[in-house]
């Protein structure tokens, strides 16, 4: 089948790409499916690497005590069109993420001191404990930390750490 394209928005620096995404007929299901690059996330326009990077910039402008996402929302390219909500979708979407792979990132990493919490300022320690637990806190450790635990993880699972591929949104198959 032929490839389609698909738009990678990367931050720092700011640059909007086309990219070729293999995309696959299974004969057995007479589905098509797609082999997505690891720095993507399923349904997400910016690259894992993007998204990473902003969220410890809100941490930092936090720590600092700024205002967090409409600090880093200041300090991207106004054209990437990033605003303080969509930053709190993406901090929502690698929370849930690292939820759902906690027991699978349980035999990498000490994450005995994280539990879920709900409501307030909870998610934001959560994710932080998070940060700690891959050394990707302070800040100014520098995303690398976080986006090799992305990397590995797909490496190991096989699946994506941060949003839900097409073939796990609808009904299941046999």
């Amino acid at each position: 089948m032929q490839p389609y394209w698909r738009q990678a928005i990367e931050l720092y620096p700011f640059e909007k790409r086309r990219i070729p995404i293999a995309r696959f007929l299974c004969r057995r299901r007479r589905r098509t499916f797609s082999l997505l690059p690891e720095q993507l996330i399923p349904y997400v326009q910016y690259t894992v690497d993007a998204v990473v990077r902003t969220i410890l910039l809100v941490s930092e402008h936090r720590r600092r005590g700024r205002r967090g996402f409409h600090g880093a929302c200041l300090e991207v390219d106004a054209d990437s069109l990033v605003t303080p909500w969509l930053i709190a979708c993406w901090v929502a979407l690698v929370l849930k993420g690292l939820r759902r792979a906690h027991a699978n990132l349980r035999a990498r990493y000490d994450l005995s001191g994280i539990r879920s919490t709900v409501g307030g300022d909870a998610p934001r320690g959560e994710l932080q404990m998070y940060l700690v637990a891959f050394g990707a806190w302070p800040p100014s450790a520098g995303p690398e930390a976080l986006v090799t635990v992305v990397k590995s993880y797909s490496r190991q699972s096989g699946g994506f750490l941060f949003g839900t591929p097409s073939q796990l949104r609808g009904p299941r198959f046999p």
